[in-house]
């Protein structure tokens, strides 16, 4: 009889079990598009501009929201001026005031402002698009002699004197998504990296083990240097924060957390993500870069200001940020991205 009473019950909940399986995806059916052991790359069509980013679902978004339990927010973005390090391959930026409360009474110019006592002031910006917290587009590099990037758009069609006009950042949706933050410089105890540290896929998974969290498709993942420790207000102590900027993943790092944890996003605290120098083959230009953003798609998150989650040791978050609408910029720029838990 006791036997008897049991059996329904065991058979009631293995049935809810069940139904709650199909009610809450598992990870790698809360994306779209991954196959792991290749990752994503060119498979949304030849009109596609967006690339993984495609992968996330509304499931995933959902799961991701969930995450936070006490509603902190750590604000992501270093600040930027005109004397901040930057990498040698982009332009500083400059603010010129374009109307203000002395300038508009001086010249007299605007009619409509003729006797009123209240004022203004705005500026005309002149700035990189690849300088401060910033995410690469997938117009970002260009690979061979045809000059071709994400989805094969070539710059003998889509290039021109305003901007690329396929893949840019004005592209990109909103994303809110599972972060993941892997502090390599806080598990090796060396606070920032050494110069050309490389950053393998064995070292990922150490470190990943050591902090008790793991990747799964669909994340945003930051790499921490530590370079950022250096930062102070804005990065104006270029001498000392040179030297580091070259620590990365290599890009066996890269394909390990595309194409066996599904990866949509990678980033760090540095300028460039990835090892520079030494992990280079001879004739390769930023590797991880041609691999990331034009075989896969993958975005690539830099400066991302990470010494606050390794601080209090959040390593899963709610990841989110928007881009603004430039039409044809190359990457976001100078973003306030955020992470809650």
């Amino acid at each position: 009889m006791r036997i008897a009473r049991v059996v329904p019950w065991v058979v009631t909940l293995g049935v809810i079990l069940f139904l709650a399986g199909l009610a809450v995806p598992a990870d790698a059916q809360m994306v779209k598009g991954w196959v792991k052991g290749k990752g994503y790359g060119w498979i949304w069509g030849p009109n596609d501009e967006i690339g993984a980013l495609n992968a996330i679902t509304e499931q995933k978004v959902m799961a991701a929201l969930r995450i936070p339990k006490q509603g902190k927010v750590y604000d992501l973005g270093v600040l930027y001026d005109r004397n901040s390090f930057q990498w040698a391959g982009h332009s500083p930026h400059e603010i010129v005031s374009f109307r203000t409360p002395e300038g508009i009474k001086r010249q007299k110019d605007l009619d409509f402002m003729k006797g009123m006592k209240d004022h203004w002031h705005s500026g005309a910006i002149f700035i990189s698009d690849n300088v401060g917290t910033q995410i690469d587009s997938l117009c970002h590099v260009t690979a061979g002699d045809d000059d071709h990037w994400y989805n094969g758009y070539k710059e003998s069609d889509w290039g021109g004197n305003f901007g690329p006009r396929k893949a840019c950042a004005d592209k990109m949706p909103p994303i809110i998504t599972r972060g993941v933050l892997i502090d390599v410089a806080g598990a090796k105890g060396q606070v920032p990296l050494p110069s050309g540290y490389a950053i393998g896929p064995d070292e990922l998974r150490s470190v990943l083990a050591k902090q008790g969290v793991d990747v799964q498709p669909g994340d945003a993942v930051f790499i921490r240097t530590g370079i950022l420790s250096l930062w102070g207000e804005a990065g104006h102590d270029k001498a000392k924060l040179a030297p580091h900027d070259s620590a990365g993943i290599t890009l066996e790092a890269a394909k390990w957390l595309v194409e066996e944890k599904g990866a949509v996003l990678i980033g760090s605290d540095t300028s460039g993500l990835e090892c520079v120098g030494p992990c280079w083959k001879p004739g390769q230009f930023y590797p991880a870069h041609i691999y990331l953003l034009i075989e896969q798609g993958v975005y690539i998150g830099e400066f991302h200001y990470l010494e606050d989650l390794a601080k209090d040791k959040v390593y899963e978050f709610l990841y989110m940020n928007a881009t603004s609408k430039i039409r044809g910029a190359t990457a976001e720029f100078t973003m306030r991205p955020v992470a809650a838990k």
